[in-house]
């Protein structure tokens, strides 16, 4: 797929019925197996070659799917590919304190049991995820992946939309898909501005080897800094998303591993026993940013490219994956009717749909990070009784339960474990 003679094919070619889809991701590729499965001809277009993407190597880097996003991941053809390494997350346990000093005695404990439908959600790793996601394009008819490839123009004209690549290249679709991250040159093209803010805050992400097995336990531990979540992974082994102050993060991801293994630890505890690393360190300085629309022209904004949030719940990738369903099913059904899926309208109902939810889960999360990150005594009070308070109603916490399972909401029916 990823070759000259593909790009060539496409070059003299002028399929005005496809979709353009610009990132080759996560969002991207979901995206492009939801609509070819509605059967769509859609081009994938990413700047990373295909053989960088489809790397085994791990980087550490994993990503806590709810429930809902695991139906959608069956649904597309991509869970049985990924079951196997996928690691259920059966309780949640939120604790408030600082390093080395232990948890407060108020805390929230969310055990899957409380909902009938299995696990809250799984890890995975982002290995192979996206392995998986490459294997089921190759496979899936409809669906043409350029790799290697840049976009450096998008034009909207009447009935359609072009985008020039950087070998000059021009593609020609019906509607515009951008799935490429917080800076979407897409949505930059678009003319698309944003709104947002930094948190003066790092998140340290890798992963960790212990002693004692998780028992598939996930772990928020609040401290002023900022979070540190603990997400089990397959076997004895955990991910780390580690929220710092920026200058003090600079200072330990600079550290050697032995002495970055030295801060970690007081913060970490000793309840998995013995730690060491296991692959690669990185550091992602925080913010929010939340695009101004999630539709234009021809255009529509899907994921990081829309909204990126503070990891604090863990929801970023399981939001994109709710743009995913309700943008495939919105265009697909439009399809169905003989609409023009790039018409204004029917973009609108995407937009309508997504933005609000999205609106208030960033700032939920927004406000959770302000709300536990700082050492104010009045707000510690506060939020430890209220903690205690979540943590003894059986009601509350499965409503927690279910919202962090995904399956609370108007949820598209791909989300639902159902084909559009």
């Amino acid at each position: 797929m990823d070759n000259p003679e593909s790009r060539g094919i496409l070059r003299v070619m002028n399929d005005a019925s496809r979709i353009l889809i610009v990132g080759g991701g996560l969002n991207g590729p979901a995206l492009a197996l939801a609509l070819a499965q509605g059967g769509h001809e859609v081009t994938v277009i990413d700047a990373l070659p295909e053989a960088q993407r489809e790397t085994d190597d791990f980087d550490g880097r994993a990503y806590a799917l709810a429930l809902a996003s695991q139906r959608l991941l069956q649904a597309v053809g991509v869970w049985d590919r990924v079951s196997d390494q996928a690691q259920p997350m059966l309780d949640i346990k939120v604790t408030d304190g600082h390093a080395g000093a232990g948890p407060s005695p108020f805390f929230m404990h969310f055990d899957h049991a409380e909902i009938e439908e299995g696990p809250m959600g799984y890890m995975v790793e982002d290995r192979h995820l996206r392995r998986a996601f490459l294997a089921a394009m190759r496979e899936a008819p409809g669906i043409r992946t350029l790799g290697g490839a840049k976009v450096v123009a998008q034009e909207a004209h009447p009935g359609g939309v072009s985008v020039t690549l950087d070998d000059g290249t021009v593609l020609d679709g019906r509607l515009l898909v951008g799935c490429d991250g917080r800076r979407s040159g897409t949505a930059t093209r678009a003319g698309i501005k944003r709104t947002g803010w930094e948190y003066g805050q790092t998140a340290l992400v890798c992963a960790i080897e212990h002693d004692k097995p998780h028992h598939g336990v996930a772990h928020q531990f609040f401290m002023p800094p900022g979070p540190l979540a603990i997400l089990p992974l397959t076997g004895n082994r955990s991910s780390i998303v580690w929220s710092e102050r920026t200058e003090m993060a600079a200072r330990i991801h600079a550290m050697p591993e032995p002495d970055y293994l030295e801060v970690l630890r007081p913060r970490f505890g000793d309840f998995l026993g013995r730690i060491g690393l296991a692959g690669g360190r990185y550091a992602y300085p925080l913010n929010l940013t939340l695009a101004n629309s999630f539709a234009g022209e021809r255009l529509a904004l899907v994921g990081d490219a829309a909204h990126g949030m503070h990891p604090i719940a863990g929801q970023g990738l399981n939001a994109g994956l709710r743009d995913v369903a309700a943008l495939a099913e919105v265009v697909t059904l439009a399809a169905r009717r003989g609409e023009d899926i790039g018409a204004p309208d029917v973009l609108a109902r995407y937009q309508q749909w997504r933005r609000f939810d999205t609106t208030a889960l960033v700032l939920a999360t927004d406000a959770f990070n302000r709300l536990f990150s700082n050492d104010n005594p009045v707000l510690r009070l506060g939020r430890d009784i209220g903690m205690g308070v979540l943590g003894a109603l059986p009601s509350l916490r499965r409503g927690f339960v279910r919202e962090a399972a995904g399956l609370t909401g108007d949820l598209p029916v791909l989300l639902q474990g159902r084909p559009i």
